[in-house]
């Protein structure tokens, strides 16, 4: 039997939505939404079970990570109940609720435990590069062994654990029967939607943004193996050396436009931003932007003169690592395409 909760739309509204109250089920939003069927009414179905506080359903539902936000559910609601932002926080509280941390939950309602966090990592950043006397040479080194094992780390500790908390929520808790060669079959699911996030392409108005989105993923996913596996910053091959700067020139140009839309509000997913959405674009940007200038400093041989530099970006690299990729924005990234997949076992 489900369970009515009246006080979840006080907790909803600690990630984000904050007019969903204002829905008198006209069914406009569903009226206009590509993703709604005979069967399933998208959105209002989901903003029906918001306002009964049915946390149970939602948990176990992958419905929010197959929205991409086009904005058009909010545009044509006449109570301004704003359904694509309601969307977008569900997703923000699911990633809560997978997170066994509970860090993700902490980051996303309070805004000083994220500034907290943020000063922490500058600090131990500033204390390592003391504890190393200042030395280029070795802080180029150990922050090369860094990325390794932060990536390592997290994908071990923090993203198996919270993957498998989200199958068992969407797949074992509803009782979902998946036979084990389904598991294989539908992996075809789970990487297209990885790399193309292909289901953007439904929403109208949306071809863009969901360009940028593949050139983003990519450039970023590249520079990641170029910095870590290739040691862009250590390396003489040319050919490296001209990747990386295409690489993180890409990063840079694509979440500048990011950014601009924030900052204009043309657009629906950009009228409401959270500290959450403002992290992401601008520490994705600074990313870009700060390996451009570090491999730069060491081509025109000045980096030595200028250590601050890759003080600034190892200081940008470790919260990036350390609290936005497991904890913020970015795992909407992984936790979407591990829903399309899960949606490939249900069917």
């Amino acid at each position: 039997m489900a369970t009515i909760n009246p006080k979840f739309g006080k907790e909803l509204r600690k990630y984000g939505a904050d007019s969903f109250n204002a829905c008198y089920n006209c069914g406009n939003c569903t009226a206009v939404c590509s993703l709604s069927t005979e069967d399933t009414s998208f959105p209002r179905e989901l903003v029906r079970m918001s306002v009964l506080g049915l946390e149970d359903e939602l948990k176990t539902s992958t419905k929010p990570w197959e929205c991409y936000y086009c904005g058009e559910c909010s545009t044509h609601c006449p109570q301004e109940a704003n359904p694509g932002e309601l969307m977008m926080s569900l997703r923000r509280w699911l990633t809560a609720k997978y997170d066994w941390t509970g860090l993700s939950g902490l980051f996303y309602k309070y805004l000083p435990a994220t500034v907290t966090a943020m000063l922490a990592v500058l600090a131990g950043v500033i204390l390592f590069a003391a504890s190393v006397n200042w030395e280029l040479e070795r802080m180029l080194h150990f922050g090369h062994l860094f990325e390794m094992i932060a990536i390592a780390t997290v994908f071990v500790v923090i993203f198996i654990p919270n993957l498998l908390r989200m199958w068992y929520f969407t797949v074992i808790k509803p009782g979902v029967k998946v036979s084990f060669k389904t598991y294989f079959t539908a992996l075809g699911e789970l990487f297209v939607h990885m790399f193309t996030q292909k289901r953007a392409k439904d929403c109208d108005d949306n071809h863009f943004r969901w360009l940028e989105h593949l050139i983003l993923v990519f450039a970023y996913l590249a520079l990641l193996f170029t910095t870590v596996f290739l040691n862009w910053f250590g390396t003489g091959n040319l050919f490296i050396i001209i990747l990386g700067y295409l690489e993180s020139a890409f990063i840079f140009i694509i979440t500048v436009d990011f950014v601009k839309d924030r900052v204009q509000k043309k657009k629906a997913l950009s009228k409401k931003s959270q500290p959450s959405d403002w992290f992401f674009v601008i520490w994705l940007l600074l990313m870009g932007l700060t390996a451009f200038l570090v491999r730069l400093f060491i081509d025109v041989n000045i980096l030595e003169s200028n250590k601050w530099m890759y003080i600034f970006h190892l200081t940008v690299l470790a919260q990036w690592a350390l609290i936005i990729v497991p904890f913020g924005k970015w795992t909407h990234f992984l936790y979407r395409s591990f829903a399309m997949y899960f949606v490939a076992l249900k069917k």
